[in-house]
């Protein structure tokens, strides 16, 4: 800044002031770092006498002050050592959500500018992050939620407030114990979402707007239920509150937008909230046909409707589809946790809350198997992508998408083993001690009916199915046909030769499958032979 324009902004006459403030904010609304101000002490003067303009109640020009102060917080070089709990006290005044004494009446636009600033301190500060713990920043906030049915408050003021919370939650784990344990923050965005779907009833058809606020309140309820190692609360003790928020969450899956990358955001925030709510709450997701808005009554639409069972099972639906997509979008193995981890989270929950849900989830992954001549991970339906993410390096991904066909086949070792291939699951049955033959303890709580049909195609080739690779496998000529007993020998001595200079190198561990049932090393190849005689007992039982 010349000499010329910093005389004028240090001026306090405000008419040369306001020509400065107009010049520096035009000057400055793409700069991101003030170097130019920090080396030669101009950032702090600034920063300093910005604050002493807004402090003066006869200052005109509130809202150029704010954006000029909003500019210079986007740099945090000095913003640690010059900020001060009095200027960020009176940004919450100026925001309206200061102390009820100090509260003035001050315009929208003064309220949204300050909020901007509050926004971009708080997030460049640990020291405002810290000194939010005990001012009346999230009090106010929440203060003001709670009048949003009362008080018309325009959508920027909604906007920003919802940013600044979600800041001050995502930030500090304290700040976000305090606002959900102290300040009932779980109730009062859950009846915001509420307030927002109740305008927008008659049509069932969300605004841009509409769907901009309603996705912040999401993000922000998200950490309000997120849950660490160090701040756990037992769910009982808000399980009506989860119960109530997944009801909305299902009843915002039945508004319509006309912007289709709102209504995916809005879907995208959905399934992050779902992961931190307790699976016996996922029984909200589906609901009854037989009242009036299920069926199609005064003008439901009927494209939100999803029979099975009896029941609407259109959420659900939705987020079958939503894996579906992100499965097309996550093509870059980098992209994967990120994109699948959420969704398939949410499903494994869905599914494992109730019976309805498994068996329709079931119906649409794990349909009949009919044509069974490709390798399960091949081919573009969901089982083929979640049998191909079975061997996916990113082992979290691997690890839940293992999970979820593992349920939606009942912990049954043997359906596993039909859907996926043995190849394919073994990672998820030497985790789970099931190899050798063993069957898990989680199949006692399904139901006993089996729900395998198997179809006339599948029935007709089920005999030369490889259950290793879990397709069907033409007949191949024997090897070992028209050897000698010798030969046949000789070529076993081979192969053990093989075997025994690859474990030498390091590069395979031969293993024994343990009383656990999952594989332990072996410090000789021939301590396999010990398990020959049970081996060969248990086929006799089983032929």
């Amino acid at each position: 800044m010349d000499a010329e324009s910093l005389a004028c902004l240090l001026s306090g006459d405000y008419g040369r002031v306001k020509e400065a403030l107009v010049k520096f904010n035009k000057q400055n609304s793409q700069v991101f770092n003030f170097t130019h101000f920090t080396s030669t002490g101009q950032w702090v003067l600034i920063w300093n006498k910005l604050f002493e303009y807004l402090a003066d109640p006869g200052m005109p020009h509130r809202v150029d002050c704010l954006m000029a102060i909003k500019v210079l917080a986007r740099d945090k070089t000095y913003l640690n050592e010059t900020v001060s709990g009095e200027q960020l006290d009176g940004l919450l005044q100026l925001a309206g959500i200061g102390t009820l004494e100090g509260c003035d009446a001050v315009s929208e636009e003064v309220q949204v500018e300050a909020l901007k600033c509050l926004s971009n301190m708080i997030f460049q500060s640990t020291k405002c992050q810290e000194m939010c713990l005990t001012n009346a920043s999230t009090e106010g906030i929440i203060r003001r939620v709670k009048m949003y049915k009362e008080a018309p408050y325009g959508y920027d003021i909604k906007y920003f407030d919802m940013k600044l919370l979600f800041l001050l939650t995502a930030i500090n784990c304290d700040i976000r114990a305090k606002v959900r344990d102290q300040l009932h923050g779980l109730v009062y965005l859950v009846e915001t979402l509420d307030l927002f779907m109740s305008q927008a009833a008659i049509f069932k058809e969300f605004s841009d707007k509409d769907l901009d606020l309603i996705n912040e309140v999401l993000k922000v309820l998200f950490n309000l239920t997120v849950r660490s190692s160090n701040n756990l609360v037992p769910e009982e003790e808000e399980a009506t509150q989860f119960h109530r928020l997944v009801t909305v969450m299902h009843d915002l899956f039945f508004y319509r937008t006309l912007n289709r990358d709102k209504i995916v955001l809005l879907h995208s925030n959905i399934v992050n909230l779902l992961t931190s709510v307790p699976v016996s709450c996922y029984v909200e997701l589906v609901s009854s046909l037989h009242s009036k808005n299920e069926t199609g009554g005064d003008g439901c639409d009927l494209s939100t409707v999803v029979p099975f069972e009896g029941n609407n099972v259109y959420v659900l639906h939705v987020l079958v589809e939503f894996l579906r997509k992100n499965f097309q979008k996550a093509e870059k193995k980098t992209d994967q946790y990120e994109m699948l981890s959420p969704i398939l989270t949410v499903l494994i929950k869905a599914v494992r809350a109730d019976g309805v849900h498994r068996r329709y989830v079931r119906s649409i992954i794990l349909p009949p198997l009919r044509d069974v001549r490709d390798r399960p991970e091949v081919g573009k339906e969901l089982r083929n992508y979640l049998c191909c993410l079975l061997t996916s390096p990113c082992t979290q991904i691997a690890d839940l998408s293992a999970e979820l066909l593992f349920v939606l086949c009942k912990e049954n070792v043997g359906r596993m083993i039909k859907y996926t291939g043995y190849g394919n699951a073994a990672g998820l049955f030497a985790n789970r001690g099931l190899l050798g033959g063993r069957t898990g303890n989680g199949g006692e709580q399904y139901s006993s009916d089996s729900e395998d049909s198997d179809t006339e195609e599948y029935k007709q080739i089920q005999h030369a199915i490889n259950p290793v690779i879990g397709c069907y496998e033409p007949p191949k000529p024997n090897p070992l046909e028209g050897m000698s007993e010798e030969q046949k020998e000789y070529e076993a001595m081979e192969l053990v030769k093989l075997m025994d200079k690859l474990q030498r190198q390091g590069l395979i561990q031969p293993c024994k499958i343990g009383e656990d049932g999952k594989p332990h090393a072996v410090d000789h190849i021939m301590e396999l032979q010990e398990e020959i005689p049970e081996q060969q007992r248990d086929h006799k039982r089983k032929t």
